[in-house]
């Protein structure tokens, strides 16, 4: 008897994916926010907020990247050709992200420099992720079981559209983020831009919504046929609750709510993501069997997932049980 590991690892690359959004999304938004900070003594506690975790973060892209190569190479083959750009901007704009964490603590001369990098890094690696999310949503060139397209197939108004989208999302994430961690005047200049961008957020839900299946006839009859509309009423009903109780907690005292009503929109629109695309890995043409890698093949990578999965999980949350609490002044990254 053959044991069917495609919803196993289908499984694990959606939480991967999904923490890695999540996790980096925020501390990308705090840098993309950066440079408007009131003064030098925010700046400087916005960076002290994710600088502990910011590198942490990024181990579930590795493990998302990993898996896709591992669990389904023919989707990985087409993907990546499809996205070289956008992906290439991305991982530079993570460099220089990193880099200007380290260098800006210790040199004062040229702190200019780095508060840039800090900015541009985060900034160009959050459009080139909506770049490629747009870009898969909208569908790849084909044939057989190779991209047919160019490495400019990506350059369209919806995969650039997307990559706007998603620059609003990761600064709702971080705007929320900072009223969680900090008090005072800049907890209170992080509601108002978290206010901002939540039009924002809601605008491109509304635009990419009517879009998608304009885009593919498939998901408008995946979403739009009786009686699916009717089984899938609940997640668009739910996008708009939690987006409504976003906004009345950035209004009122509560400090934490704003960041779980942030994720749980983020969640909401990863719901309706899957539902779109399902059973594909390649929308809107190879499934995620067709893209499948052996029996033997995922059964042997799974053992060690299986081992270092949890252990990501724990690192991840002792890394932000020991960081837990307000940042204060200067105290932070050194």
């Amino acid at each position: 008897m053959t044991i069917d590991l495609v919803p196993v690892w289908t499984l694990i690359l959606a939480l991967a994916v999904f923490m890695y959004v999540l996790l980096d999304g925020f501390d990308l938004g705090v840098g993309i926010l950066f440079p408007f900070a009131p003064d030098d003594a925010s700046r400087n506690a916005m960076m002290n907020s994710v600088a502990p975790i910011w590198d942490g973060n990024e181990t579930w892209l590795i493990l998302g990247g990993i898996g896709l190569f591992a669990a389904f190479p023919l989707a990985f083959a087409i993907i990546i050709p499809a996205s070289y750009f956008p992906i290439l901007v991305m991982l530079l704009g993570l460099i220089f992200r990193g880099v200007a964490f380290e260098f800006r603590m210790k040199e004062h001369r040229a702190r200019f420099v780095w508060d840039n990098a800090f900015f541009w890094g985060s900034l160009l690696a959050t459009f080139a992720q909506g770049v490629v999310l747009g870009s898969f949503v909208r569908g790849y060139t084909v044939q057989g079981r190779h991209f047919a397209g160019s490495m400019f197939d990506w350059v369209g108004p919806f995969p650039l559209a997307v990559g706007v989208g998603l620059v609003f999302g990761y600064v709702l994430l971080g705007a929320t983020w900072l009223v969680t961690k900090t008090e005072g005047a800049l907890q209170h200049w992080a509601r108002s831009k978290a206010r901002l961008a939540l039009y924002g957020v809601v605008i491109f839900i509304v635009v990419v919504s009517i879009w998608t299946p304009l885009l593919e006839p498939r998901i408008a009859q995946r979403w739009f046929s009786w009686p699916n509309i009717a089984w899938l009423a609940p997640v668009p009903i739910a996008c708009a609750i939690i987006a409504g109780w976003l906004w009345h907690s950035l209004y009122s005292v509560r400090e934490g709510t704003p960041f779980l009503a942030a994720m749980a929109l983020f969640l909401t629109g990863y719901a309706g993501l899957s539902i779109s695309i399902w059973p594909n890995i390649v929308p809107h043409t190879i499934s995620l069997w067709d893209a499948a890698s052996s029996t033997k093949s995922q059964a042997f990578l799974l053992i060690g997932t299986l081992f270092l999965l949890p252990i990501i999980v724990m690192y991840t949350g002792w890394s932000y049980y020991v960081f837990r609490g307000k940042v204060k002044g200067d105290a932070g990254y050194h």
